[in-house]
């Protein structure tokens, strides 16, 4: 990208976008916790040469920009619950929240914020759900093979004119029952059986209009596995949650949150938490054992 971004391009970028591209490279504190918006990220302008310089800054400020109305962000260090049973514990001490957008309505969102919490809401993104409401507005055409799941199939995420309205619709009830973020899972669809001729291309061009439909909305983000595209979607995410990279010994792919400032969130089922706990601290992630149902079960390693 570097090689195609002149200096004239350079002098022009309004004042508030260069401020805000400089915040967000790298002048924020860690939050703590509980929870907060900061970020300790380098700055992109180091060790590159002049081309590299403004690419990189002409990359953050558009990313500033996609954000700007985002207000809230969790910290490297945030305590967490995972639960898509209902009804949802509200018991647990967890400063974060990622509940089922559909099975939950406005009024459990607001008694978790009025216990300080944050809550995002979790979604599929990438399968269709066959119990779902909205399930009758994917048409055929869009609907794969299935991923193992009862009831539930690949999308063909190529298709954003059909796509698009759905997932735009989602994120806007999610907005409107007072969520904080999302959770958008299925995210790495081109690595599996799907039935449509996905490509690596295709997962990034539907993964970052997923991160922009949703900081559009002032909704923080995550990016859900899709562990090989880590490095062109750190960027754009506010978060990764990851399954079972312990025991599949790929958890330094995750790194690149860490180093950018940003939280991973990471769960086992299989592992017991001795086998896991003591590393995944070690990296700073916020590690649970869960049950594969995601009910309440809950066992934090830290």
């Amino acid at each position: 990208m570097g090689s195609s971004v002149h200096r004239s391009h350079y002098a022009v970028l309004p004042l508030a976008i260069v401020l805000a591209a400089f915040a967000a490279s790298g002048v924020a504190a860690v939050a703590d916790a509980s929870g907060g918006q900061g970020s300790d990220r380098l700055s992109p302008l180091a060790a590159r040469d002049d081309g590299g310089r403004e690419a990189s800054l002409l990359s953050v400020a558009a990313q500033a920009t996609a954000t700007a109305g985002v207000g809230w962000r969790p910290g490297v260090v945030t305590s967490w619950q995972l639960q898509l049973t209902t009804p949802v514990d509200q018991t647990v001490d967890a400063a974060l929240y990622d509940i089922d957008l559909f099975d939950n309505d406005a009024s459990v969102v607001a008694a978790l914020h009025a216990r300080g919490r944050r809550v995002v809401c979790y979604l599929s993104a990438g399968t269709w759900e066959n119990w779902r409401p909205d399930a009758s507005a994917f048409p055929a055409a869009v609907k794969g093979n299935g991923n193992g799941w009862p009831g539930e199939r690949w999308l063909d995420i190529r298709r954003l004119d059909v796509l698009g309205p759905i997932m735009q619709a989602r994120l806007d009830q999610c907005k409107a029952k007072g969520f904080d973020g999302v959770d958008p899972d299925n995210m790495d669809g081109y690595t599996n059986n799907t039935g449509f001729p996905l490509t690596a291309a295709d997962q990034l061009r539907y993964n970052r209009y997923l991160a922009d439909a949703a900081h559009a909305r002032g909704l923080a983000v995550g990016l859900k596995n899709d562990l090989d595209q880590i490095p062109d979607l750190v960027s754009a995410f506010d978060w990764v949650l990851n399954e079972q990279c312990f025991e599949y010994s790929e958890c330094n792919t995750l790194l690149p949150f860490i180093n950018a400032g940003k939280p991973v969130f990471h769960v086992e089922y299989n592992l017991t938490t001795s086998q896991f706990c003591p590393q995944a601290n070690a990296l700073n992630f916020n590690s649970l054992r869960k049950h594969l149902s995601l009910d309440a079960y809950r066992v934090p390693c830290r």
